[in-house]
């Protein structure tokens, strides 16, 4: 079985309303990732082949985009797609030990 691995932002509010509107003080600050600067949480996503939810967990915006998804991949799946963002040697190796696969699109490093 085949699974995807997906990450969006879900974002508190706009840049220019942190200071105005301090709802989440203390839980989620301003970071800058892959994704830009936001203040907001992330939404990690793992979907099998079908569609159907695998594994979600939401995470402050400072937490690193592959960190969560060790904890949530399913022994079960095969090959576990992704975004470039997941080519990482210690996660692949953490996959590689639970006999899955990762593939991602080809990473540039010019």
């Amino acid at each position: 079985m085949s699974a995807f691995v997906a990450l969006s932002k879900l974002q508190v509010y706009h840049n220019l309303r942190i200071l105005r509107h301090p709802i989440f003080k203390g839980t989620t600050k301003r970071e800058k990732g892959t994704m830009g600067w936001f203040y907001s949480f992330k939404l990690h996503l793992i979907i099998n082949d079908q569609g159907s939810i695998i594994s979600v967990k939401v995470t402050t915006a400072n937490v690193a985009d592959r960190k969560p998804v060790s904890e949530m991949i399913d022994e079960r799946c095969g090959c576990l797609y992704g975004d470039k963002v997941y080519i990482y040697g210690p996660l692949d190796r953490e996959l590689a030990d639970k006999g899955m696969t990762l593939i991602t699109s080809i990473k540039n490093i010019s």
